[in-house]
C-alpha cells in the first residue's frame, strides 16, 4: 500500500502515518501545509490511495475555510479523477458540514467537489462526516475539550465549563484509524465495499462536557492515591489513555509509601473501584508472614525472588497442607477462606512477593482473624 496522507502533520494525520508506517508492506506519502502543489501532484500520481485530512478549521478570516476545505479539497479530487487508473479517497469531513455555519458550508462543498470529480463516487470515494475526534498527540487549548481537559487537569490548570449539560458526540481516534485501515485494505484487495459515499465509524460514544471533564478529574486525583478507574474498555479506556498521553514527561513516575519492619518491607501499588488492589511484600531468610484467615477475602500470592514454604490449616477440620514455590518457577498460590496461611523464607536471599487481594483493604473491617498455622 502506498498512501498519500493529506494533512499528515495535523492530529489525525499523525496517529495515521504512525500506524501505516507499523506494516513493511506500506509507503507513507506525507503532505502536510508546507508541502507544494508539484509534491501534490507527484504524490497522487504515485500512490494507491489517498486519506484526505487537510483542512481549516480555525483561520483568522472565514474566507479561508473555503480555500482552504472546498478550494484544496476540489484540487486533490481533479489530481485523482486525471489518474488513468482510479484509486480511492477516505476523506474526513465533519458532522459540522449539517450545519449552516462556515465551517460546516466549507465542508459540505468539499464534499460536493470530491463526488463531482469522482467517475464513481459509490465505489471510489468514501466520507466520513466524523464528530469530535479525541486521543493521543491531539492539540489542547485548540478545537477539542477532552484535549484541553486532560492537558489542563494533569498540569494542575483550571478548565472553564459553561455548560456541563452540553452534550458530546466522540469518537476515538484509534477506532478511526483501525477503521479506516481495514476499509483501505479492503479497497485494494478488489474488494466491493457497499452502501457508499457516506460511512461512519464505531463506536461514538454520547457523554456530556460535564461528563467527560468529571471522568478526566477523577483520573488525575487517584492516580497518586493509588486509585484506578474503570480504564480497560469502551470511553473510560479511550479518555485514560488520552489522559495519560498528555502527562508531561517529570510526572510519569510518582512515589508510594513503604512500610517497613524487622521482617521486610510492604507496599500497596494499585487500588481499583471494584477488583481489589495490589501490593508486594518481602522477607528477609527465615522470616514468616501471615498467620491469619480470612471468612471471605481472598488472594493471590506469586514469588518473584527467593524461595518460600507457604502453610496451611483449615480451621475447622485441621486438615494442614505445606507448598514450596521459588522465583524460578513462577506459580500463583492463591489462599482461600477458611484454611488459615502463612508463608517463610527457606531461601538465603530478600524474598519477593506480589500480592492481589480481591478487595481494598478495610481497616474497620478487615476479614483478618490471627490464626497459627
Amino acid at each position: 500500500m502506498r498512501a498519500l496522507v493529506t494533512g499528515s502533520d495535523g492530529f489525525i494525520g499523525t496517529n495515521l502515518c504512525i500506524r501505516l508506517g507499523e506494516a513493511s508492506d506500506r509507503e507513507v506519502l506525507r503532505i502536510d501545509h508546507q508541502s507544494s502543489d508539484q509534491q501534490l501532484v507527484e504524490a497522487v500520481e504515485a500512490c494507491d490511495i489517498v486519506f484526505h485530512l487537510a483542512g481549516v478549521n480555525r483561520p483568522t478570516n472565514p474566507d479561508e475555510f473555503m480555500v482552504g476545505n472546498r478550494d484544496f479539497t476540489a484540487r486533490v479530487a481533479s489530481l485523482v479523477a486525471a489518474r488513468e487508473r482510479p484509486i480511492p479517497v477516505i476523506f474526513a469531513s465533519s458532522i459540522q458540514a449539517e450545519r449552516e455555519n462556515p465551517y460546516g458550508q466549507s465542508k459540505r462543498a468539499a464534499e460536493a467537489a470530491l463526488l463531482a470529480a469522482s467517475p464513481d463516487p459509490l465505489r471510489w470515494v468514501h466520507i466520513y462526516r466524523l464528530p469530535n475526534v479525541f486521543g493521543k498527540w491531539c492539540k489542547p487549548n485548540y478545537n477539542s475539550a477532552v484535549a484541553t481537559f486532560c492537558h489542563n487537569i494533569a498540569r494542575g490548570l483550571p478548565i472553564t465549563i459553561h455548560d456541563p449539560s452540553a452534550p458530546l458526540q466522540l469518537v476515538y481516534v484509534d477506532d478511526v484509524i483501525t477503521h479506516w485501515l481495514a476499509l483501505a485494505s479492503a479497497l485494494l484487495k478488489g474488494h466491493l465495499v457497499p452502501d457508499g459515499p457516506y460511512r461512519s465509524v464505531t463506536p461514538v460514544y454520547a457523554t456530556s462536557v460535564g461528563e467527560v471533564a468529571s471522568a478526566v478529574d477523577g483520573f488525575h486525583k487517584t492516580r497518586k492515591a493509588l486509585g484506578v478507574e474503570r480504564v480497560g474498555s469502551g470511553l473510560m479506556r479511550a479518555l485514560y489513555a488520552t489522559y495519560l498521553s498528555s502527562l508531561p514527561p517529570e510526572d510519569f513516575s510518582y512515589p508510594i509509601v513503604k512500610h517497613g519492619d524487622p521482617r521486610g518491607v510492604f507496599a500497596e501499588m494499585l487500588r481499583t473501584t471494584d477488583s481489589g488492589q495490589v501490593s508486594f511484600f518481602t522477607a528477609h531468610p527465615g522470616i514468616t508472614r501471615g498467620g491469619h484467615y480470612h471468612h471471605t477475602k481472598n488472594e493471590k500470592f506469586l514469588v518473584v525472588r527467593g524461595r518460600a514454604r507457604f502453610g496451611f490449616r483449615h480451621v475447622v477440620t485441621g486438615e494442614r497442607l505445606v507448598m514450596d514455590v521459588s522465583g524460578d518457577d513462577l506459580r500463583i498460590v492463591d489462599t482461600v477462606p477458611g484454611w488459615a496461611h502463612d508463608i517463610t523464607n527457606t531461601g538465603q536471599e530478600e524474598l519477593v512477593v506480589l500480592l492481589w487481594a480481591n478487595e481494598v483493604f478495610d481497616r474497620e473491617h478487615p476479614d483478618t482473624i490471627s490464626a497459627k498455622v
